[in-house]
């Protein structure tokens, strides 16, 4: 498998001075616009400086081709070595030692490193300015957090939301986000049927703001995202993101991140019950085609893959 593009191809970013609205494009439509780890780490810087930045006031958020994204490139993470943990970490130093296998600490480390903003998966909570996702297409996994967090989100009406997490491994570093934006029932189906919502359903369910055919998708960000540029000066748009934040940790956000992070980390615990889809059998068989062929289980409507819910059983 050849590497990867470099954390400045797969994130895209550009800013108008003369409007003060950003935009960060996902930039990597064959892999379904896949952050790698790397990429991850550059969004997270990206939005620390657009935080400082005085030329931007609004950031919106938006992938190339069909879709938002379905999520962080698994295999890569899962390919890497003790080094590049280290290296994601952003520890240089030959002296540390990354826990061993086996320990609790060699899961559990990164599953704590991913409830820090820095790490690129909350990156949007610490965002002092407004925040806009373009949703479209697959809405999953990685994508569907930046959904969550993401202040104002406006979508095509053929998108869908969710997490693959659910039918393999039954966790994601969101969910308690994901509880308070959809409300306890939806998101409770989301998890124990690990069914993807549509856009009208999560419009129902108050996460999205909008919902547009896909044809008018980006004419409707851009009216957003103008409105809220002129709005209110920038010193007003960072004062009322500190209140929101307020809102947030007395709803306790970061708290549910640490929780989310904790369970994850005794993930390897769950025994299966007779042929359940586990995390490994997905590994061993590769992931997005385990994932694919486990979908053909579920009633067409409760599919993963677009062209799998295309089918009739």
């Amino acid at each position: 498998m050849k590497d990867p593009p470099a954390p400045e191809e797969i994130v895209l970013y550009e800013k108008d001075p003369s409007t003060k609205i950003a935009t960060i494009t996902f930039n990597r439509p064959e892999y379904l616009n896949a952050p790698t780890s790397a990429a991850r780490l550059r969004y997270a810087d990206l939005l620390r400086g657009a935080t400082v930045d005085d030329d931007v006031k609004v950031v919106v958020i938006r992938g190339v081709g069909e879709n938002l994204g379905s999520g962080a490139d698994l295999p890569d993470f899962m390919a890497g070595d003790d080094e590049a943990r280290l290296d994601e970490l952003r520890i240089d130093d030959p002296n540390v030692t990354y826990p061993p296998q086996g320990s609790f600490r060699h899961g559990a480390t990164m599953g704590q490193w991913y409830a820090n903003v820095a790490a690129g998966n909350r990156a949007l909570q610490e965002l002092k300015k407004i925040s806009i996702v373009e949703a479209k297409g697959y809405c999953y996994g990685w994508h569907f957090y930046q959904c969550a967090d993401a202040d104002l989100v406006i979508s095509s009406d053929d998108a869908l939301f969710g997490h693959p997490s659910f039918r393999y491994f039954g966790w994601g570093p969101r969910m308690w986000t994901w509880v308070m934006t959809m409300g306890l029932r939806p998101f409770q189906e989301m998890v124990f049927t690990g069914r993807p919502f549509t856009a009208d359903e999560m419009f129902a369910c108050n996460f999205l703001n909008k919902v547009v055919p896909r044809g008018q998708l980006e004419a409707e960000v851009a009216k957003y995202a103008h409105a809220c540029a002129r709005n209110r000066p920038v010193d007003s748009v960072f004062q009322q993101k500190m209140f929101f934040e307020v809102v947030k940790q007395f709803q306790g956000e970061y708290l549910g991140s640490l929780l989310s992070a904790m369970f994850e980390s005794m993930g390897g615990f769950a025994r299966p019950d007779g042929e359940d889809f586990m995390l490994g059998d997905a590994i061993d068989a590769g992931l997005a085609d385990a994932v694919n062929d486990n979908d053909d289980k579920f009633p067409p409507e409760f599919r993963l893959s677009k062209s799998n819910r295309r089918k009739k059983d």
